[in-house]
């Protein structure tokens, strides 16, 4: 019995798809089969197989793998780097201080 997998936005299907791309390329360009990226990360090939296509049940640390024998593990910390509505929201939070008054002049 398999795991059963949550469906994904569709949007964020494209961007596994391109994601699973991305990485595939980056392998090719080193010259590295399929069999033996598979080896280097501990994987099967057909689960390799399946984050090169974006499947979203693939196991975040097998990505994070895949990063590093790549030499692109770097990448990870771009992931969620920049929060600009989080930081936002959290300094809409954040107490107000009230403007100091103008002084008028005697």
């Amino acid at each position: 019995m398999g795991r059963t997998t949550r469906p994904v936005f569709p949007r964020s299907q494209v961007k596994m798809a391109a994601l699973g791309e991305r990485l595939r390329d980056a392998r090719l360009r080193r010259h590295v089969s399929q069999e033996a990226m598979a080896a280097r990360v501990g994987v099967s090939r057909p689960t390799l197989r399946h984050l090169e296509q974006g499947d979203p049940s693939v196991n975040l640390s097998t990505l994070a793998r895949v990063l590093t024998v790549l030499g692109l593990e770097a990448d990870l910390d771009l992931l969620a780097g920049t929060d600009e509505i989080g930081k936002r929201l959290q300094d809409l939070e954040l107490p107000q201080r009230p403007h100091p008054r103008k002084r008028t002049s005697p």
